[in-house]
């Protein structure tokens, strides 16, 4: 393999590139299975799947030739015209979801804005007048643009852009009281993540979904439920929320929709749709393009072939029993939470620190929140993959002891 100077390709990059992320110490240049590949040829172990997206993991034969295949056909057209493949995406993904209407999106922050739109046209048609505001919860997070800012329970990442859109309280995560206090005629949703993910990997509690949901059908309030990380089978449900029972009004995905192509999508159930968006309110000039859906039906093809949602579930169970063993073993450890191949482990180490070293050591692990390790690889792991990381991990672990 032809290498890169890595310190000259680090520092071109930087100078070109507006600074907005503290990159690591690393330039890739491939991947294959669940490993990706430097500049310089050494191989890493990937725990991260870019941040919960290479659901497939990567170099995928059969993906890869579904979207050459479109790229010789047909990629752009606009959403002026029809198109084939949008028609067998939208159906694949709604019988996947179990909801009854979809926009596709660029990524997952545009899919919120398109939900919170919706959420706000919807009590706008209802003429429920004044009936603007939305509770959020603490410590989640929504994305970056203004509007998914404003739904974001992070005030470090929202005070630097203030003000946001009005109307935006925030509750305690799983805490029905947070949320009762917060309710009034002027809420029009409740939006969360089914799990937290940059929060620090936070599942809902069954009984808090519930409760929230029996609000929502009490006052006509719509639930929106942000599943871009914890969906597309991270749980081992296709959607987290199918493993609650409890179905939202609205729903956004994104991340392993595509699995590396940048695709988003919201939902909504027949009500909503009826009452909400219309020609005009919402668009996207990409959005749904032949090449993205051509995209989002392979990766739900190879769902459905692979049966990875079962695999997701007896891999996961072995992952938490290795990550508890690991958790019992080093003090400075102190739990494990999450649901399916979404984990994190919390530690009194400084997180970043960790995360470089167990880079150095050949494993990409990533972090969320200030004090959590988080574990969201590639949904086609084995239990090898899990033996090779916790050793790897271990490894790193011990240069702290």
């Amino acid at each position: 393999m032809q290498t890169v100077d890595k310190k000259n390709y680090i520092e071109k990059t930087e100078k070109n590139l507006v600074h907005t992320y503290n990159r690591f110490d690393v330039v890739f240049d491939k991947g294959d299975g669940v490993y990706l590949y430097d500049s310089e040829g050494k191989k890493y172990l990937d725990f991260a799947a870019g941040i919960a997206v290479m659901a497939l993991g990567y170099n995928n034969k059969e993906y890869n030739n579904a979207l050459k295949n479109q790229i010789d056909k047909l990629l752009h057209t606009s959403n002026l015209y029809y198109n084939t493949t949008i028609c067998e995406a939208s159906e694949k993904l709604l019988e996947a979801s179990q909801m009854d209407r979809v926009f596709l999106t660029n990524s997952g922050t545009e899919a919120i804005e398109g939900a919170i739109k919706a959420a706000r046209k919807y009590a706008y048609k209802k003429q429920k007048k004044g009936c603007y505001e939305i509770i959020a919860m603490e410590h989640s997070f929504h994305g970056r643009s203004l509007g998914a800012l404003s739904v974001t329970g992070n005030k470090n990442y929202r005070e630097p852009f203030e003000p946001l859109i009005p109307g935006v309280k925030f509750a305690k995560y799983n805490n029905i009281e947070s949320v009762k206090e917060l309710v009034s005629q002027k809420t029009c949703a409740i939006i969360m993540e089914t799990v937290q993910g940059e929060g620090g990997i936070y599942p809902a509690e069954e009984s808090f979904l519930k409760e929230v949901k029996e609000i929502c059908k009490e006052n006509d309030i719509l639930l929106i439920l942000d599943e871009i990380q914890c969906g597309m089978g991270r749980t081992g449900d296709m959607f987290a929320w199918q493993g609650y029972g409890i179905k939202p009004d609205i729903m956004t995905c994104a991340k392993a929709i595509g699995c590396g192509v940048p695709v988003g999508a919201f939902f909504m159930t027949e009500e909503v749709a009826k009452n909400s968006l219309e020609p005009g309110d919402h668009g996207t000039t990409y959005g749904g393009n032949p090449f993205v859906s051509a995209a989002i039906c392979e990766v739900l093809r190879q769902f459905e072939k692979k049966n990875l949602l079962e695999h997701v579930k007896d891999v996961s169970e072995y992952l938490e029993d290795q990550l508890d063993t690991l958790v019992c073993e080093y003090d400075f450890l102190v739990e494990r939470r999450g649901k399916g191949l979404m984990q994190g482990v919390e530690t009194t180490l400084k997180v970043g620190e960790v995360s470089k070293k167990a880079l150095e050591n050949g494993l990409i692990v990533i972090t969320a929140g200030k004090n959590v390790l988080r574990f969201v690889p590639p949904l086609i792991i084995t239990e090898e993959n899990v033996d090779e990381m916790i050793c790897k991990l271990k490894e790193t672990l011990d240069t702290f002891a």
